[in-house]
């Protein structure tokens, strides 16, 4: 006799909305590797849902990993790829997908231990990536990003099993209050938001311009932030937020002169790897999520630069 287990994290289909209790851990027990965060960041992180390390890189480094970004911004022969998404109603460069392949700079920063160590300490297990881009916000014409729950979609979208993924956005211009910083509700990485609205087969190709499923309703929304309040998180380049898979975030456009743009790299647990998405939807391709083989990340053993 087979035994069907039920989805703890149903959403997108006929019911309505609905919030549903987290039922894993947010840190895990036995970290892999080095341990860089104390007691303290590690209960911020599982208090809040997110921890922001300020001044992590440096000028120098920011400025190469920035340099980089806009060449690949402007590089005709990555524009012509799936990876290039440009904003809706105009040709300007929105987001980069699968750049830690695109770029050996980039490559090499998901790698190192200033980042990949708290991810293997926070998750308790080796990693890999699920995802990583580059997103752009250039002054006066940078679009929003509504709120959403990272994991809703790739839960729903990619058949990501369980929360065990966290994101990681390193800073790469100065971040304040006018160019659209990252907005995030703290503690509502503790609660599922059970969105409605059944998706639409290949959903990827619009939604990464402007997501309109897997979106929380306006009740829900209101319920969490409520209870949790809205953190824009202002810093320096060269910072980095770590933020929960769960965590509802999102951004507003940037009507200022100063331009937003950071790196983002999704590490999901080896324990977490993807299955099949659900409602019979097609996999989203490679470049949005990571399936099949793939490699488990190791410290990089050297600085970020190579002389």
């Amino acid at each position: 006799m087979t035994v069907t287990m039920s989805d703890l994290y149903t959403s997108r289909t006929e019911r309505t909305a609905a919030i549903v209790s987290r039922q894993e851990p947010v840190v895990y027990p036995d970290p892999v590797g080095s341990q860089p965060l104390n007691k303290s960041q590690l209960r911020e992180y599982e208090d809040n849902g997110f921890l922001l390390l300020p001044d992590l890189f440096n000028a120098q480094e920011v400025q190469a990993l920035l340099g980089n970004v806009e060449a690949m911004s402007t590089d005709p022969g990555i524009l012509s790829r799936e990876e290039a998404v440009v904003e809706k109603g105009s040709q300007a460069v929105r987001s980069i997908f699968r750049v830690h392949e695109l770029s050996e700079l980039i490559a090499r920063l998901v790698r190192d231990p200033r980042v990949l160590d708290v991810a293997r300490q926070i998750l308790g297990s080796e990693v890999y990536v699920h995802q990583s881009r580059a997103n752009l916000k250039p002054g006066f014409t940078g679009k929003e990003f509504y709120w959403h729950s990272d994991f809703e979609t790739w839960h729903i979208e990619d058949g990501m099993p369980q929360m065990r993924a966290l994101s990681c956005s390193v800073l790469l211009t100065d971040n304040n209050v006018c160019n659209g910083p990252l907005m995030l509700v703290p503690g509502s990485h503790r609660q599922f938001i059970s969105c409605t609205g059944q998706t639409p087969d290949n959903h990827y190709k619009e939604s990464l311009r402007k997501q309109e499923y897997g979106v929380p309703d306006p009740i829900s929304l209101r319920l969490l932030v409520d209870q949790g309040g809205i953190e824009a998180i202002t810093a320096k380049a060269g910072s980095v937020i770590f933020f929960d898979c769960n965590t509802l975030h999102g951004s507003a456009s940037n009507i200022s002169p100063w331009p937003r743009a950071n790196v983002f790299t999704v590490y999901n647990s080896v324990e977490n790897c993807v299955g099949d998405p659900k409602q019979g939807l097609t996999p989203r391709p490679a470049h949005v999520a990571t399936r099949g083989q793939f490699p488990v990340l190791t410290p990089l053993n050297g600085p970020l630069l190579e002389s």
